[in-house]
């Protein structure tokens, strides 16, 4: 009997043995799983995801080269990327920030919350475009701020002519003219408290008008259709025919060019000058997969990821490339502005000012 009993505990102990090894493998492969579906965290705004935007062949070029996988998460717009970041300080699940712009530069670099991280190849990069000399923020791609126009949807009916005595195909010339009478409601702009390009124009209209920016808010209210929040809703209003002007950029009349094989939407050029914006990627200072976060700054000047930009997120690319056709009919304004930053105090005093201006939508 007692030779019996001792085997029977030889046998339970083996098998509790088997047992509990078995599942610490099972965890630490769980674990391994779970890390590998996890390569790269990036947050980034709606339209670079979008299955228009850059994000998808990003994926996969990045991929194909690094056997890295990266897990996008949106955040709406740039400004909600950066709200979002210093909300949730070290407890962010990211290791790279992209799309941040230069205007929401000083916030997000205050914070203390991105690394420093020169990307091999940075020398590339021109030099009007580095926002940050300790690398804090990459640039990726860049633009200018403007008005584009429908100019299929300019016809003479369709103003009061006592008041606009000119072609009426003719579109704004300046941050004036928007204010004009003939142009009431016609106008799409994007809040500057929720999205770049909002916060982009507000810094434009503060660098051209100085102290008197608030009086040329008040005259541009009537103009005002709608404040969207960001830019894929506005962009989305404009192309529907809800007003004939929406805030974007110089270089989204190649979009339709390239893909609808239309020249019906054009950038007005504006004798002020126009609005610099640069976009630019940072490395999580607690980001978990460090290593990949750097290996993708790196990837993200080199031509690979540079050639993807123009006919994806119909901007610039930081270094010197050649673009596509379709970029011939954007046109390019001799008086590039780089504005200043953008006060909090600035952003509620418009606030204030823009109480049912148009439908905020």
């Amino acid at each position: 009997m007692k030779k019996t009993k001792n085997n029977s505990g030889k046998i339970i102990r083996a098998a509790f043995c088997v047992a509990f090894y078995a599942t610490i493998a099972i965890l630490l492969l769980a674990g391994c799983k779970k890390e590998k579906s996890a390569d790269l965290v990036i947050w980034t705004y709606d339209s670079f995801n979008s299955e228009w935007g850059p994000g998808p062949d990003i994926s996969k070029v990045f991929e194909e080269k690094t056997g890295i996988k990266i897990t996008w998460v949106s955040h709406g717009d740039a400004g909600e990327i950066v709200s979002r970041l210093i909300q949730d300080g070290d407890s962010s699940n990211a290791d790279i920030i992209l799309g941040v712009d230069q205007n929401l530069a000083v916030r997000i670099v205050n914070s203390g919350l991105l690394e420093a991280y020169r990307p091999k190849g940075a020398e590339r990069i021109l030099k009007e475009l580095v926002i940050d000399d300790d690398f804090r923020l990459t640039p990726f791609d860049y633009s200018y701020f403007a008005i584009v126009y429908d100019s299929q949807s300019y016809d003479r009916e369709s103003y009061d002519r006592e008041s606009y005595d000119s072609d009426a195909t003719n579109p704004p010339k300046s941050l004036e003219d928007l204010t004009l009478p003939q142009f009431k409601q016609k106008l799409i702009l994007i809040d500057p408290r929720t999205s770049s390009p909002g916060l982009g124009f507000f810094a434009w209209v503060k660098e051209v008008y100085g102290d008197g920016w608030q009086d040329y808010w008040r005259r541009l209210k009537p103009s005002i259709l709608t404040i969207a929040d960001g830019w894929s809703s506005a962009y989305g209003l404009f192309t529907r025919g809800e007003a004939p002007m929406v805030l974007s950029y110089t270089t989204s009349p190649g979009y339709h060019l390239e893909y609808e094989e239309t020249e019906r939407y054009k950038a007005a050029i504006f004798s002020d000058g126009h609005a610099m914006q640069i976009e630019a990627a940072g490395l999580v200072k607690t980001a978990k997969n460090k290593n990949n976060a750097k290996r993708f700054l790196d990837f993200m000047i080199s031509p690979d990821f540079q050639n993807i930009i123009p006919l994806t997120n119909w901007m610039y690319t930081v270094i010197d490339i050649p673009l596509p056709a379709s970029f011939r009919i954007n046109p390019k304004s001799d008086k590039p502005l780089l504005p200043g930053a953008v006060s909090e105090a600035d952003l509620n005093e418009w606030s204030a000012l823009m109480v049912n201006a148009g439908q905020n939508r």
